[in-house]
């Protein structure tokens, strides 16, 4: 049995840096075609989802907010 190869991640620095794709996939549910945003679908048809996991790079990490200027 051979395992599938994954695609290359990024580095969350790399992958912050580069723009948002748009992607194209039937859905795995009903077949309507559905746009998600690097590999992240969500069917408005039928409400079908894919996992988190399952796009093509990772997910942004939160920043921290500046403190408000209270002066």
């Amino acid at each position: 049995m051979t395992a599938t190869p994954r695609p290359e991640r990024l580095s969350p620095e790399e992958a912050a840096t580069e723009h948002p794709e748009i992607t194209y996939i039937g859905c795995a549910r009903c077949g309507t075609l559905i746009a998600g945003l690097d590999g992240r679908y969500a069917c408005s048809g039928c409400g079908w989802v894919n996992e988190w996991t399952e796009g093509h790079r990772p997910l942004p990490e939160a920043r921290r907010r500046r403190p408000a200027d209270t002066t």
